[in-house]
């Protein structure tokens, strides 16, 4: 009984890492990936076809290859097959992606969403560090060793007036530290970045300080976000603008 016990237990934990918070099995690898095709594939069309294309090409070549090098095309069906269906995941990875930014494009916070897609070299802020109550427009912050990202969604008055807000507030805190300040705005029009290349653009932005500055402006800015909820009136909650990201995730 001891030993049905403990494998009842065993196999209720392997089961339980297979299922979602709410009870539900969780689709399997294939699944998943038909359904991210599927759903690629209605935002943009050329899904398909880019990715049948890399796996036509591949066999190609690798079949052009073998026969140069083995004089028999066999060995170059399979190494441009597995080279094939690399290249075509890969194009549905970053399809996915732009889907996925497409869908969420022009909604509040989605510049937030792109930016918490960046893996590594910036640390960004979970909440918006400037919110208008009125239009719900918001500013979004990161740091790193590019400086400090201020991004908007979009160049409307009442962003550009937030975003020179939280610039004033952040010189107040780095006096005389020299850190750059980029202001970013999310959009399509002249000196803009749509929002699929956001990420792109701020890990590609030059590093002019080192791992301890980047360390110490992180303080200072998590100082300053703290005085900034500890000034609001009671009553007054500036965060209940704050995006629904699993909604804009598509959970």
């Amino acid at each position: 009984m001891a030993r049905k016990s403990e494998t009842t237990r065993a196999n209720d934990t392997s089961t339980r890492g297979r299922r979602n918070p709410d009870g539900t099995k969780k689709p399997g690898r294939i699944k998943q990936m038909v359904e991210v095709y599927k759903y690629t594939q209605e935002v943009d069309r050329t899904t398909a076809p880019w990715m049948l294309g890399a796996l036509v090409a591949a066999i190609a070549i690798g079949v052009l290859i073998s026969w140069l090098v083995f004089n028999s095309p066999w060995y170059g069906i399979f190494l441009g097959l597995g080279f094939g269906i690399l290249a075509a995941m890969l194009i549905l990875a970053r399809k996915a992606e732009r889907a996925a930014f497409a869908r969420i494009k022009g909604q509040p916070g989605a510049s937030l969403a792109a930016m918490q897609s960046i893996r590594r070299g910036w640390n960004v802020a979970e909440e918006p560090v400037q919110v208008d109550p009125r239009s719900q427009k918001m500013v979004f912050r990161a740091a790193g060793r590019a400086g400090i990202a201020l991004v908007a969604d979009d160049d409307s008055s009442t962003s550009m007036k937030l975003l020179e807000k939280e610039r004033r507030s952040i010189r107040r805190v780095l006096q005389h530290e020299g850190v750059p300040i980029h202001q970013i705005i999310v959009g399509d029009g002249a000196d803009q970045v749509p929002l699929h290349k956001l990420p792109t653009h701020m890990t590609r932005m030059k590093k002019v300080l080192t791992k301890d500055e980047s360390a110490q402006v992180n303080k200072r800015l998590a100082a300053l976000h703290r005085s900034i909820r500890q000034s609001v009136p009671k009553g007054v909650d500036p965060m209940r603008a704050r995006p629904n990201r699993k909604a804009m995730r598509g959970r």
